[in-house]
């Protein structure tokens, strides 16, 4: 079910629960030509269980997009993120024409490493120091999967 522009809320689709100031900016983020996000909601009560954005989505030649994801506390490790992140993925190959869609992890983060490959990501490589995070520059490895790898 489409709940605005650039959203959709599929049920069953790691931070505290946001505040209503961050939803709203993340909403406003989301809501842009080359981003789209996305709220997973578990099937039995439409319970937000994480959220996942696929960002800077290029066109044109490319047709890639960065994926972002996470589960809100006390609801990890229930595989909610990897039935919402499959869901997310068929959005990005259907609906939006994708080619490629890219996951960056940290190889400290032994879930994340797990979904990417549940969904059947490949590693393509490592960035040293690729993002800024929690006052620190952090290493990531490379994950990535093809729309005519995907079944569907």
């Amino acid at each position: 079910m489409s709940t605005a522009p650039g959203w959709i809320a599929e049920p069953s689709i790691v931070s505290p629960v946001i505040r209503r100031c961050a939803f709203a900016a993340y909403v406003e983020r989301a809501a842009g030509p080359e981003t789209a996000g996305f709220l997973i909601l578990r099937r039995t009560d439409d319970a937000l269980v994480g959220r996942a954005t696929l960002s800077q989505i290029f066109r044109g030649v490319f047709l890639n997009a960065y994926l972002g994801y996470e589960a809100m506390a006390g609801y990890e490790g229930r595989g909610y993120l990897t039935e919402g992140i499959r869901l997310v993925v068929g959005h990005a190959f259907g609906p939006l024409g994708l080619h490629r869609v890219e996951a960056n992890v940290q190889p400290s983060n032994a879930r994340s490493l797990a979904l990417v490959r549940r969904l059947g990501f490949r590693r393509e490589g490592f960035s040293p120091r690729y993002l800024y995070i929690a006052g620190d520059w952090r290493d990531h490895e490379r994950w990535a999967l093809l729309a005519d790898e995907v079944d569907r």
